[in-house]
């Protein structure tokens, strides 16, 4: 694939820092074509960690660079838009989630990794949602507190005989989507597969042929027979899809599945960050090793 003149800048930049660009699913294709690595939040980070590179340029949002931080502290973090925010993550705070865990004595935070790193800091163990299900059954007891997306701990309630406590928070824009616009995508293109994020809402996981993470998304329609599906979240990952699977079609059940935030960063910005090092975003030490344990905890449960 030929590179744009802005394209190959970046690449010459990223090679000049040491460094390393990250793209989340959602971002735009044109950030996708040129990122190092592609893929969910926390395997991002965690592929990152791995490598010898100095600086971290991760196109996604805020809650993302510092999960970065948080495993990468030897590294320099750049957000290229420090205005990427995330509705959901914004849906809880440490001093609401310490103000619930007063109300429940005893009872373990999950808390998903679409969240601040100081609510992760405040939480027992963190999850995804892909191990979400395998997280809550492996905690003692048999209640949880699952913040912040209740669309996640509803669906995870179908798969546990414990006590769901539910946050307010969603997505908004995985919530948005409706199963009336899935059943008309569905009526138009009758012999795709519909693929949902555990992210949306209860009625509309009742429709779905197949419900998965965006990594798991990628992984099924690999192995997938099928040559059509409905796709039932951000349509950026629509990009990858169709790049790995050239001779699958693809189909979003709504024009609402357009994350604004996902779509702030441009080329410009990644390389305006290359050339001046900035944004950075760090997490304080007191922070960072909490919101650390609380995920090591959740890589820690033994898979099925």
């Amino acid at each position: 694939m030929a590179l744009s003149a802005q394209q190959q800048e970046i690449r010459d930049w990223l090679a000049k820092r040491q460094a390393i660009l990250l793209a989340h699913n959602y971002q735009p294709g044109e950030i996708q074509d040129i990122a190092d690595f592609t893929g969910d939040s926390l395997g991002l980070s965690q592929t990152a960690a791995k490598t010898p590179a100095r600086v971290i340029v991760f196109c996604g949002v805020h809650f993302m660079a510092e999960t970065a931080a948080i495993l990468c502290p030897d590294k320099t973090v750049l957000l290229p838009r420090l205005d990427a925010g995330c509705f959901m993550a914004d849906t809880v705070t440490p001093d609401s989630l310490r103000a619930r865990k007063a109300e429940l004595p005893g009872v373990p935070v999950v808390t998903y990794v679409n969240s601040s790193a100081a609510v992760k800091a405040e939480s027992d163990i963190c999850c995804t949602s892909a191990n979400a299900v395998r997280v809550v059954n492996s905690l003692p007891g048999d209640q949880v507190l699952m913040v912040p997306d209740r669309n996640l701990a509803l669906y995870t309630q179908r798969y546990t005989a414990k006590k769901v406590h539910l946050w307010a928070g969603c997505c908004n824009i995985h919530d948005a989507l409706s199963r009336e616009e899935v059943l008309a995508c569905r009526a138009a293109h009758p012999q795709a597969l519909f693929l949902a994020h555990p992210e949306c809402r209860p009625e509309v996981l009742d429709v779905a042929d197949v419900i998965r993470s965006t990594a798991g998304m990628l992984s099924y329609v690999r192995q997938a027979a099928q040559e059509e599906f409905i796709i039932g979240t951000e349509k950026g990952i629509i990009h990858t899809l169709a790049k790995e699977n050239p001779t699958k079609r693809f189909y979003s059940p709504s024009d609402h599945l357009l994350c604004p935030d996902m779509k702030k960063i441009a080329l410009t910005d990644v390389l305006t960050a290359l050339r001046d090092l900035a944004p950075i975003v760090t997490v304080p030490e007191d922070i960072r090793q909490p919101a650390l344990a609380a995920v090591n905890r959740m890589l820690a449960v033994p898979r099925d």
